[in-house]
Formats: structure tokens, C-alpha cells, sequence
């Protein structure tokens, strides 16, 4: 569980989670395309963050520069548990 604290002590522009999910309806859907999508959690400079992802074959520094940004809440919190206080942190 990401908490305001624990956000506070990562440093600046840093990816600090990384997973996977399936393209699709019940994963991180992107667009329908059954295949695996890595996702990158990047702090930003002002205690926000966010998440980026695209398909798996692509390295997290390629998807934190070039990334979707994920945006749906559901899929924010599948990819990061995180309290209501970092959530409103969150960068759209």
C-alpha cells in the first residue's frame, strides 16, 4: 500500500513499481488486444506520480518516456494500492 509517507521518500522522476497485466476487459485494458502490457509507477517533482504502460516487449525507461498514461481509477489502484490521500496525488 502506497501511504503519503512512503511517496514523500522516493526520490524525484523515479520508477519505483513495475508489473505486468493482460490487454484487456479484466487487466489494464489499453486496447483489447489480449497481450501481455508492462506498467511503470514514476514519482514526479512534487510528491505526485503516475502510471505508464504499453506492450511488455518495450523496456520501463522506453515506457516512462513514452508510455500511455494510465488514467482509469480502477486501473490505477490494480496497478498501486494506494490510500485516498496519495490518490488525489495522482497526475492526470
Amino acid at each position: 500500500m502506497l501511504t503519503l509517507e512512503k511517496l514523500k521518500e522516493i526520490d524525484e522522476h523515479t520508477i519505483f513499481a513495475t508489473g505486468t497485466a493482460i490487454d484487456n476487459e479484466l487487466g489494464l485494458f489499453m486496447a483489447n488486444t489480449g497481450k501481455e502490457l508492462r506498467w511503470v509507477a514514476v514519482k514526479g517533482g512534487n510528491n505526485d506520480w503516475a502510471i505508464y504502460c504499453h506492450f511488455a516487449d518495450r523496456d520501463a525507461g522506453w515506457i516512462k518516456r513514452q508510455g500511455d498514461k494510465v488514467c482509469m481509477e480502477r486501473h490505477i489502484k490494480m496497478c498501486m494500492p494506494c490510500d485516498d490521500e496519495v490518490f488525489k496525488r495522482y497526475r492526470y
